[in-house]
């Protein structure tokens, strides 16, 4: 499952954790796969079907009851820590931003970066435009690879712009 603000650039499969049943990205991630506390963007998932990720799913669902008004992705980071995860033997992993950016965390290395969201950004005009950036910034790095003559530099984002506010 994706958002539809996602530019992917390689294939991600090689980045999944092997051991994951529910492996989601981040806004903004803290170095450990296992760890609950990163905050979580359900905009890109990778979910094994198990009997685990079909409980947890129906979990989820039956979850925004509890949490009336809240979007999917808030309720997902209510619920991750609830002791039903743990009874159930989910697996979540966290993806490492340095494969999966986004906007509020933006992947460093070009070399690796398989995807980036264009996460953490109120507004269509301001989204669209920053993500004409990103794309950019893209066609920038391929078109240095394939300059044989060209100075190796260092290359970064010029993203985010106009989406510099965290919603």
């Amino acid at each position: 499952m994706k958002d539809a603000d996602i530019m992917w650039f390689r294939d991600p499969f090689p980045h999944f954790h092997e051991d994951g049943d529910f492996q989601l990205a981040c806004d903004y991630y803290g170095g450990n796969p296992i760890d609950l506390n990163n905050l979580a963007n359900t905009g890109f998932t990778y979910v094994k079907s198990n009997k685990k990720t079909t409980k947890f799913y129906k979990f989820w669902f039956d979850s925004r009851l509890t949490y009336p008004g809240l979007h999917d992705q808030d309720v997902f980071n209510k619920i991750k820590f609830d002791p039903f995860i743990r009874h159930i033997g989910l697996k979540i992993r966290f993806l490492d931003t340095t494969f999966f950016g986004g906007f509020c965390e933006p992947s460093r290395d070009f070399d690796k970066v398989c995807t980036m969201h264009a996460n953490c950004c109120g507004g269509l005009e301001n989204k669209v435009h920053d993500i004409r950036i990103m794309l950019q910034d893209w066609q920038n790095y391929t078109q240095m690879l394939g300059n044989q003559t060209a100075m190796v530099r260092p290359v970064s984002w010029t993203v985010p712009q106009l989406c510099k506010i965290v919603i």
